[in-house]
């Protein structure tokens, strides 16, 4: 069984379409919408080809009309982009984000995965980066082999006892520095993380052509450039 696993896509259709892995399955660890030009494209696409995806918060954000809860540096992109995404999605939409579970759990070759966009406990919102002792804490309450999680953008795999959590990392909007649609593959018990160069100059262009203010577009595009947060 050969399954790619992606996070936080968030709107950006020419790093999805980057990744050519031939997969059995794909899994999708929330973070369709927002910050990229194209939320619709990237539902369809999730929508037709995915076996399990869980709600991330700007999934969750999009489609209740609610606050994502951004790092503060992120914020203004997030509550422009938010609007964008409100008025480009349809009612059907919203509802396939509305109605994405927060966990799921699947159980391939006797390995237990579990997913969630954060936390297993916290699904939506806490930060929790490669290093944080909460881990220790959350994969003792799991029963599950792999943990898999997304929201930090940062790609990261961690043994702690007898379980891993892996992170894939962010596909449209990476913070570690590589400006790369990153990835993860898991085949046959092992665990890989991957990256796909994609045309970001494509995607800068679709950002400066949003209906944003000027400062904002501009923030969306040097993070694409420099794959990290905002100073």
């Amino acid at each position: 069984m050969r399954i790619l696993i992606l996070s936080d896509l968030h709107a950006n259709l020419e790093a999805v379409q980057a990744i050519t892995e031939e997969y059995d399955e794909l899994w999708v660890l929330g973070d369709l919408v927002d910050y990229g030009p194209d939320p619709k494209a990237i539902i369809e696409l999730v929508r037709r080809r995915a076996v399990l995806v869980v709600r991330g918060n700007h999934d969750h954000a999009v489609g209740f009309d609610a606050d994502p809860f951004c790092s503060l540096a992120f914020r203004e992109m997030a509550e422009q982009t938010r609007r964008y995404s409100l008025a480009v999605l349809s009612e059907a939409d919203r509802a396939y984000l509305r109605a994405l579970p927060l966990t799921a759990v699947r159980e391939v070759a006797g390995v237990r995965f579990h997913l969630s966009h954060a936390l297993p406990s916290e699904p939506l919102y806490p930060y929790c980066g490669p290093d944080s002792d909460r881990w220790v804490k959350e994969a003792d309450r799991v029963e599950a082999d792999v943990l898999l999680t997304g929201h930090t953008h940062l790609p990261f795999v961690r043994q702690i006892g007898r379980r891993l959590v892996v992170n894939p990392g962010s596909v449209g909007q990476p913070k570690h520095g590589r400006v790369e649609a990153s990835y993860a593959v898991w085949e046959d018990g092992r665990i890989e993380l991957r990256s796909a160069s994609y045309d970001v100059d494509v995607t800068a262009a679709k950002i400066r052509a949003m209906p944003l203010d000027e400062a904002v577009r501009e923030q969306l595009v040097q993070v694409l450039r420099t794959a990290r947060a905002p100073v």
